[in-house]
């Protein structure tokens, strides 16, 4: 427990919002077997659709996903993206700032301060953790199962049901997925 916490401050490292949803998305279209729609994402993970949307389009922009305009369009994990670390998402996401704000306003401890210095160092601290997590190493065994249980809405058919393999690229030419030949059809 956080020796301030009876005073009531926060200790957690947190991130905001979006990298949370971000980091979600990652990991349930890592699980798909095929395309998912913005829609379907939104509902699986119980998130707002113009939240994901948003998160959507830059988690392409930064080459975690690919969309498919169109009719038969939506959304699949990039290949390769399973290797990203969740430390690159969070830093895309959350930038490089410091953790606390001395110059707005101004703060007369800045001159001689080691608390920016000692947050700086947690804050680096936690990313290098994060650094060492992939986003594949988060959908392996029991939360892949789950993550591909969550996606099994009418709108998204049967889903593949199994612990995700290292290997050749899966059905949809994505590595890391399970075989389809593998694995029971749930559904």
């Amino acid at each position: 427990m956080c020796k301030h916490y009876l005073l009531g401050y926060s200790c957690a490292v947190k991130v905001n919002r979006a990298t949370d949803m971000a980091l979600r998305i990652a990991m349930m279209t890592a699980t798909l077997q095929s395309r998912a729609t913005v829609d379907e994402l939104a509902m699986a993970l119980v998130l707002p659709r113009s939240h994901v949307a948003k998160v959507v389009q830059r988690l392409s922009r930064l080459g975690v996903l690919v969309t498919i305009r169109g009719r038969s369009g939506g959304v699949v994990i990039a290949e390769g993206a399973g290797e990203m670390t969740v430390g690159e998402i969070v830093r895309a996401f959350e930038g490089d700032d410091e953790v606390v704000e001395c110059h707005r306003p101004p703060c007369p401890l800045l001159s001689s301060c080691q608390l920016r210095v000692e947050l700086r160092r947690a804050h680096e601290a936690f990313i290098d953790v994060l650094d060492g997590v992939r986003i594949s190493d988060l959908i392996t065994g029991a939360p892949g199962a789950l993550l591909r249980t969550l996606a099994a809405t009418p709108a998204m058919g049967p889903v593949l049901v199994g612990q995700p393999t290292v290997g050749p690229p899966g059905p949809v030419g994505r590595p890391g997925l399970p075989q389809a030949a593998d694995l029971p059809v749930v559904g």
